[in-house]
């Protein structure tokens, strides 16, 4: 009598056959390159929000903003300038915020215009060959 893990010994025994399948890709669902594009975009909001307060955060802390405020205070002649009190980093990160949505909103939108634009060469093109292999 055999047991399970002789028979899936044997089983590897065997030579496998590659096989090739060739395929074409002659459509794009409009929502699911929407709401692939939308998921994209907001991702990438995120990193944008996320990146702009840890660039900011470094920048405090490594002394960054005082040396520019000396140097601005020498060039402007002022004795109590801060560049801190110009663009505080509630006033960065609602920036960084805007610039996310308007990505979220710009990102879905050239979204769905590839998937039109790609649906609409395919007439031409007949679309794109894709291989693929079983290994």
């Amino acid at each position: 009598m055999t047991t399970v893990a002789e028979k899936l010994q044997q089983k590897t025994k065997q030579p496998v056959s590659t096989r090739q399948v060739r395929l074409r890709l002659v459509y794009l669902d409009f929502w699911s390159v929407v709401k692939l594009s939308f998921l994209i975009a907001l991702a990438g909001a995120i990193v944008l929000v996320v990146a702009v307060a840890l660039v900011w955060m470094v920048l405090d802390q490594t002394g960054v903003f005082d040396k520019v405020d000396a140097l601005l205070r020498d060039v402007l002649q002022q004795k109590a300038y801060s560049i801190e009190n110009e663009v505080s980093l509630g006033q960065v990160l609602g920036f960084a915020s805007v610039l996310g949505i308007l990505d979220v909103v710009i990102g879905t939108v050239l979204g769905a215009v590839v998937s039109i634009l790609y649906n609409l060469s395919v007439l031409v093109t007949g679309g794109l060959n894709v291989g693929f292999a079983n290994d």
